[in-house]
């Protein structure tokens, strides 16, 4: 495994991270969840990252005594903050109080007296921005805190926050979490560079595009039994890149990968790896073979040629355009069209249960 400087912070994290987001406390047993882990740490993984929101929390207690007994310094424990985590009013977004609240409560479940990274899920357009970065600096400053970060920003946003960071003297965010892979590329023209210039590094999720960029999902077939695609809030997630178009360019992507010597998965994650504003890859798993297969993708370098013929095979179905964010009106067209899940239905002002429980 090797290992890469979180932005221009001094932490350094292992650059295939583990995540278990719908896996933990949801799509796979508790037992399962813990031989995952240890896969992940035999394989050199230090960089373990989680959210409140989870499996409704679950996830983190999952994490959390998967990772009892092993020696707190060698880990990199990240976690989140924003979806709802109860019923209340200011169970949610990233208010003074939830902010607080919410990390509290994970340290209890992650079993530990401080998180290395702690993320700002979603940007809220209704707390005023200066009010939850104080809240961050508030806990850094507790040592409850050592960095933080957030997820699927947009360039505009993360640039305001640095601003008012530098302005108030505040801790200054060190990473985004955002969606990124051979398909889905929305961060490199407008995130990308912005975080650059501010030392940001991107830990980003979905590497293997939900599992669809393994192969194992085949055009005009039905998805196989137990696979994310047929998990009751995975599928939610995946549904956008089971196009039988999409799926057929993947699979001729098997002989760019065979002649590379890596699996598709492998191939998919070392491709994410080969961009220098990323600092880790999230991979998820339910069994520990899939943790080792991901895992041996560290330290791949793929060359110009084996590049250029990934995007030959994917031309027309390359996303780039920065609008395309959680965020955006054109995000949530896609979505429709996709049929995916909103977690947050902007019109009615309601989130929705079952989509927050898988919120990437």
């Amino acid at each position: 495994m090797e290992y890469r400087q979180l932005g221009r912070s001094g932490l350094k994290v292992s650059e295939i991270a583990y995540g278990n987001w719908l896996t933990h406390g949801s799509q796979i047993e508790e037992d399962g969840a813990r031989k995952c882990i240890s896969a992940a740490l035999d394989e050199g993984i230090t960089t373990f990252d989680t959210a409140d929101v989870y499996a409704l929390t679950k996830a983190e207690e999952v994490l959390g005594k998967a990772l009892a007994g092993v020696r707190r310094e060698s880990v990199e424990v990240c976690t989140k903050v924003y979806w709802p985590t109860g019923p209340g009013a200011n169970d949610r977004g990233l208010s003074r109080k939830h902010i607080i609240e919410s990390a509290n409560a994970s340290l209890r479940r992650l079993g530990t007296d401080y998180i290395d990274l702690y993320q700002a899920h979603r940007y809220d357009h209704d707390v005023p921005l200066a009010e939850t970065l104080r809240a961050f600096d508030d806990l850094v400053r507790q040592g409850k805190v050592l960095y933080i970060g957030v997820s699927e920003w947009r360039a505009e946003e993360i640039a305001e926050a640095m601003k008012i960071a530098e302005d108030l003297g505040l801790d200054r965010i060190v990473s985004n979490q955002p969606q990124y892979n051979m398909i889905w590329r929305v961060i490199e023209t407008e995130v990308v560079p912005m975080s650059r210039q501010h030392g940001i590094g991107q830990m980003v999720f979905s590497p293997i595009a939900q599992g669809a960029l393994t192969g194992k999902y085949l055009p005009g077939a039905a998805p196989p039994a137990g696979s994310r695609a047929t998990d009751e809030h995975g599928s939610n997630f995946i549904r956008y890149f089971l196009a039988d178009e999409i799926l057929g360019k993947i699979q001729r992507l098997k002989p760019v990968a065979q002649e590379a010597g890596l699996t598709l998965a492998q191939l998919a994650v070392a491709w994410t790896l080969q961009n220098p504003a990323v600092s880790a890859a999230i991979v998820g798993a339910s069994r520990p073979d899939q943790v080792r297969e991901n895992a041996a993708a560290s330290g791949v370098r793929l060359d110009e040629e084996t590049m250029r013929r990934i995007d030959d095979v994917l031309a027309g179905e390359i996303i780039t355009d920065p609008a395309y964010t959680p965020a955006s009106s054109t995000y949530s067209t896609v979505a429709a069209r996709a049929g995916l899940a909103q977690p947050y239905d902007q019109s009615a002002g309601t989130y929705s249960t079952a989509a927050t429980a898988g919120a990437a």
